[in-house]
């Protein structure tokens, strides 16, 4: 499985970036331009929701559940990276780079 950090993510242009955490902690902060796809739902339906074209960038709070769907996901063939450390890496990262 493949890792991304949250430097390099944010280097991309218009990565597909999902946050597979639940929708309340989505809506009190997230990765900016990110998508809320819960992990039990994206699980259940993967289909509905991606492709086997485009590359997606998951996160959860500490990376351990995006770690864990990513491995399910690519046994289906779908081209998924997991950011290291999730949004608390992020949140992280930003505090240092605002100084």
């Amino acid at each position: 499985m493949n890792n991304i950090s949250i430097y390099n993510l944010l280097r991309l242009p218009n990565p597909i970036i999902i946050d597979i955490r639940y929708e309340y902690d989505y809506n009190i902060g997230n990765i900016p331009n990110s998508i809320n796809i819960p992990y039990y739902k994206l699980q259940r339906n993967y289909k509905h929701y991606l492709n086997n074209i485009d590359t997606y960038y998951l996160y959860c709070d500490y990376g351990d559940k995006s770690k864990e769907t990513c491995n399910e996901l690519l046994k289906y063939n779908y081209n998924v990276i997991n950011i290291e450390g999730g949004y608390n890496n992020y949140i992280n990262n930003k505090k240092i780079t605002s100084y």
